[in-house]
């Protein structure tokens, strides 16, 4: 079947499969999966051992290397593992070196540093020596005519010392117990190559006996060329030791060179932890546990002391602090160990692309999600995507799939013209390397941009570029201005197809590859990344769980098309700030030690377009540069939705793989009557294991199966296939088995033998409605349903699997997106979060009871709870936040009359809070207005959308009573902060200018209270004051938007404001006026009685 590079549309349930006028279609290139354990020393295999397991010759860190290269750097080396540089261990079998520790088990003192005592130990000297040699003579000796060991007759050599001749026959005057230099023996196993393990020339060898008669020369010693010779030999191995080229100008020949050293810079880690200064963290745990500790003589005091004459007030502020003290705790604790990261760019390209070989990197596929068009604008939709396609990552490595859930013509339109563009675009970026590569910020940063730029076309060709630009946004605002108005028969194409998305409800699946096919190259002729555009198929009476169920039929699709072993998901107005951001994160996920654990890589969100001061707090800088540090010290941060790279097998639901601990020792020395008083501990054991046994099988049971399917192949039945359980895995994947085939493939790939014609099939089968029936898709696999925050809930799910996950905060941020631009916006964005919150909280995946006995670490639980909780917050919040203008109008307050020991408390309490956050600010990297701004807005917050979310939740949890959430309006070019200040009408802000209005009304009720009572009332007065200006200014930032450049106020707002703040006005007046009703009224008499 020849799709002619169509875009492609269809409905596996209908049975309908449409060509549709598009470009040629690429083909898929399949990835060979690579097996086996390589020596990184010579390159031979590593043998396996009598007992059939691998040899490891390191221990800490198994690195690979071969019994004959372990034996000779054991001898002759610095006798440490290459990687680690741990010491190598004696290994049963191997002869003493100096520095072994004593073993009474192998202890052979009279034999213990004798290398020929037998076969075998002499063959293994022969093979090791004789390889150093060989390497020795080839690099020093090729111009005098040295016989490889390729032409050496092993016939003719001394099975025992092989003979040196430099090309010439052999002399019978010198034995073969005289010769000085030997060659490698020959093998079966073919050439061996063991290169120096350091650069030092003071490594000393057993002389051998020489022919007093014959001069040195013949034996290559005391000449000025043999010298000369040296010194070249050594000054090549230091440079290719040392340097580390990465676009270098010279051909391959050099690093083709088998005797190649591996360079200790390749072996080293790709990143390491960067702990916090002692001289940071330590007084910070001293200040946490010293307000722990003030924390409980505070409540001692309160609950102790009560208001009798307003216990209601007293008890109602007692229960509010204590979930106040309850939800710090949860927030607390899990920043105890906060870490920073650092990584090394340089050493992933030293390990993975070597110059003139093929690039190593692992493939990543990059998924962006749009919606409507008309809120997400499609210039900036093609800015993140062309920012992705000019990435700093191999070509054929980067695969971009453009979800759009909305099925817009506009967005579809909008990626054409986007490719079009990227043939110029790409080769401009890479040439002149410039960052960001999104072209709307590249050309709006207010920078000299000819720093650092030594190329002459540079500003000629800038300037072309920039114009080039100039013209795709008048197209692209030109497909915006004519989708304003839907003709009355719907879109349709250039070859007068109806769009097949004209029903944004009732549509088939369409798929078009746009980049990425033979043929299609940039202006300069190399080729471009995969661009490919995707619109899942939509039905009447689906549910299609928004945007977690697009994410999901995204990694089907291109789990058939690339199936790349790691994949990144942004939001369609976050590009990539940062070209090596990609590299950051291979630098985790390919680390060979520490890399198979991690599950996804987090960066931080950080903002363009927003305020100098922040003024809705946007940044939010404390959760990002605080929190999110303290987690990754734990078990790694919170997957946030947007700027995260996963592994492609974490996400199918799979455990992480678990470190085999070696059995413990035991101790049978004692008879089993001496250890009777134990046995019930020895059954409670005993039960323990079996239980364990039947784990670990269904465990094994459960991998026999994946391995099994691996010999899945489209349409033919044989008996491997026919006992496997693929029952199961369609129970669990799906029914695809070119997709159930891709989950094998741990290193990625396509099945082989796949045509892009039945890839393309299977793709439109499986975005289709129906697919997920019956399946583990949102329940076990992918991204997680039940919850319009689904990030959360993936992020957990996984840490459930005993995943880890990584924080990393390069020097220059790797993506930047675009925040809500008014009030409104950025409320209806926090009722969204914390609705999500609410549902996980009333679900059966609620961290509080969910994952235990998993690999979830206890203070990564408390963060997930505190995650799913905080909306609660609102209720003591809201209460919290009336108490004062209660406390003015009433005349009462929650507290009683101090004495000395309740003012050091209280002064201790303050003091605390403020040497907590000045110690966060410290070692987090935060400004103290950033800090002020995210405390009001969690203010602000807490009071409206935290509220209104726990209402909806809990109307949808209890009476079953749906609400979509509003998707945020991103910011188009209209001016620098054209819209800050204009208000749209929610009922969201009705809550906060309510308890402004109220606190504001109790403040002049209580100074024209003290004026009428005289200066005795002002005492008193001072405390509830305090309580409720501290309220006034958490809101003032709400406050200060009524005031902005947007002069009209919503009335609506006015009117629901003033109308409930007089209604509470007036109920303090029946209930507590200022003048007492009924009774007599007495008087000071001003006659003296006496």
């Amino acid at each position: 079947m020849d799709t002619n590079g169509r875009l492609v549309a269809g409905s596996h349930n209908r049975n309908e499969f449409v060509l549709i006028n598009a470009d040629e279609i690429g083909r898929v290139t399949s990835v060979k999966e690579l097996s086996g354990q390589i020596c990184q020393i010579c390159g031979d295999e590593v043998e396996f051992t009598v007992d059939g397991e691998p040899f490891v010759a390191c221990n800490e860190c198994a690195f690979p290397v071969c019994r004959p290269c372990y034996e000779y750097e054991r001898r002759e080396g610095n006798q440490s593992c290459p990687q680690c540089k741990t010491r190598f261990k004696r290994i049963k079998g191997s002869p003493r070196v100096d520095g072994d520790e004593d073993e009474e088990e192998f202890d052979d003192l009279d034999n213990e540093f004798d290398y020929d005592n037998s076969n075998n130990k002499g063959h293994t000297r022969q093979i090791s020596e004789g390889a150093y040699y060989s390497r020795h003579n080839n690099i020093g000796r090729t111009s005098s005519g040295i016989t490889n060991s390729s032409e050496v007759d092993p016939a003719a050599v001394n099975s025992e010392i092989p003979l040196l001749t430099y090309g010439q026959e052999e002399d019978d005057a010198i034995s073969a117990d005289k010769h000085a230099l030997i060659v490698p023996p020959f093998n079966g196993r073919g050439k061996r190559v063991h290169p120096m393990p350091f650069t030092d020339s003071s490594m000393t060898l057993p002389p051998r006996p020489m022919d007093p008669k014959k001069d040195l020369a013949v034996y290559g010693y005391g000449t000025v060329a043999w010298k000369e010779r040296m010194e070249e030999w050594k000054r090549k191995q230091n440079e290719k030791l040392q340097v580390v080229r990465h676009q270098g100008d010279k051909g391959g020949d050099e690093l083709d060179d088998p005797d190649l050293p591996k360079m200790d810079e390749g072996r080293q880690p790709l990143s390491r932890k960067l702990p916090i200064p002692s001289s940071k963290i330590n007084p910070y745990r001293m200040v946490i546990l010293l307000r722990m500790a003030i924390l409980g003589l505070f409540f001692h005091y309160r609950i102790l002391h009560p208001v009798n004459d307003a216990y209601g007030l007293w008890l109602t502020s007692i229960i509010c602090e204590i979930w106040f003290a309850a939800s710090w705790i949860l927030d607390q604790f899990p920043k105890w160990s906060p870490i920073e990261r650092e990584t090394y760019l340089d050493r992933l390209s030293l390990r993975y692309e070597k110059e003139g070989k093929p690039s190593e990197l692992a493939p990543v596929d990059v998924y962006v999600s749009t919606v409507d068009p008309l809120k997400e604008p499609p210039l900036i939709t093609a800015n993140t995507v062309l920012s992705i396609l000019a990435v700093d990552y191999p070509i054929d490595k980067v695969n971009c799939y453009v979800s759009d859930d909305g099925a817009a013509m506009l967005t579809f339109e909008a990626m054409s013209e986007t490719s079009e563009f990227a043939r110029k675009w790409v080769p401009f970026c890479k040439k002149f390397a410039i960052e960001p590569r999104a072209p709307e910020w590249y050309f709006a940063q207010n920078v000299d941009y000819l720093k650092d730029k030594v190329e002459p076309t540079f500003v000629r060709e800038r300037r072309a570029m920039k114009r080039e630009y100039e013209e795709f946004k008048v197209r692209i605002n030109a497909l915006v201005a004519m989708a304003q108005k839907v003709p009355e028969d719907g879109w349709t194409m250039q070859d007068g197809t109806l769009w097949p998305g004209n029903n944004v409800r009732d549509h088939p699946g369409m798929i078009q590859v746009f980049l990425g096919q033979n043929g299609v190259r940039d202006i300069e002729g190399n080729e471009l990344p995969r661009l490919i555009y995707v619109s899942r198929e939509k039905r009447p009476g689906f549910d299609h769980h928004k945007k977690a169920g697009a994410m999901n039929s995204l990694i089907r699709v291109s789990a058939v098309i690339s199936n790349a072993p790691y994949l990144l998901n942004v939001d369609c107005d976050h590009y990539i700030n940062n070209s090596k951001a990609l590299r950051e994160a291979m630098c985790f996920m390919m680390d060979p030690q520490a890399g198979k654990k991690i599950c996804y890589v987090q960066f931080p969100q950080r903002f363009d377009g927003i305020d100098r001061h922040d003024r809705y707090s946007n940044r939010n800088v404390v959760f990002f540069d605080i929190n999110m540090k303290g987690l990754d010290g734990i078990q790694g941060p919170i997957y946030v939705g947007t700027g995260c790279v996963f592994r492609r097998q974490a996400l199918y639901g799979f455990d992480a793989p678990k470190k085999v601990k070696p059995p413990g020792k035991t101790c049978n020395c004692l008879p089993k009557w001496c250890c009777c008083c134990f046995g019930s501990k020895r059954k409670g054991k005993k039960g323990k294991s079996k239980k364990e046994d039947k784990k670990t099988t269904k465990v094994k049971e459960a991998s026999t199966q994946i391995h099994a399917l691996e010999n899945i192949e489209e349409g033919i039945d044989n008996e491997k296939s026919s006992l496997m359980p693929q029952v199961e895995f369609e129970k669990k994947f799906g029914q695809s088995p070119v997709f159930i085939a891709s989950t094998l493939l741990e290193q990625g790939g396509v099945p082989p033998g796949a045509t892009s014609a039945s890839l393309l099939k299977e793709a439109i089968h499986v975005i289709s409605c129906g697919y997920e029936d019956k399946t583990e898709w949102g329940k076990e696999v992918g991204w997680i349903y039940g919850s319009v925050t689904e990030d959360i809930l993936t992020g957990f799910k996984m840490h459930c699997h005993g995943w880890r996950s990584v924080y990393c905060i390069p020097k220059r941020p790797a993506f930047k997106g675009s925040a809500p631009i008014n009030l409104s916006d950025r409320l209806h964005q926090v009722l969204r979060w914390a609705l999500g919150s609410v549902e996980i909280l009333l679900s059966r995946h609620c961290p509080i009871w969910y994952g235990y006995g998993c690999g979830l670490k206890p203070l990564e639980r408390f963060s997930y709870i505190n995650s799913v909780v905080y909306p609660l917050t609102s209720l003591p919040l809201i209460t919290y936040c009336t108490l004062p203008a209660v406390c003015l109008l009433t005349g009462k307050f929650i507290v009683p009359e101090l004495s000395n020991y309740a003012s050091l408390v209280f002064m201790g309490m303050f003091i605390s809070i403020a040497a907590t956050s000045i110690l966060e600010m410290q070692w987090g990297g935060v400004a103290i207005d950033d800090l002020w701004r995210n405390e009001q807005f969690w203010v602000i917050g807490g009071v409206s959308s935290h509220f209104f979310a726990l209402l909806q939740g809990l109307l949808k949890v209890l009476a079953g009573v749906n609400t979509n959430f509003t998707v945020t309006s991103k910011a188009a070019d209209d001016g620098a902060f054209s819209e800050l200040y204009l208000f749209k009408w929610t009922s969201l802000l009705i809550p906060p200018m309510t308890l402004l209005v109220m606190n504001v009304i109790g403040v002049v009720v209580g100074i024209s209270d003290a004026i009428n009572n005289g200066y005795e009332s002002w005492g008193p007065l001072f405390g509830r004051l305090f309580f409720a200006l501290w309220v006034i200014v958490h809101l003032y930032p709400f406050l200060k938007g009524f005031m902005g450049k947007q002069s009209g106020l919503p009335t609506i707002i006015i009117v629901w404001s003033i109308l409930l703040a007089s209604i509470f006005s007036l109920l303090w007046v029946r209930i507590n006026p200022f003048v007492s009703r009924g009774g007599v009224v007495l008087e000071v008499c001003g006659l003296d009685c006496n």
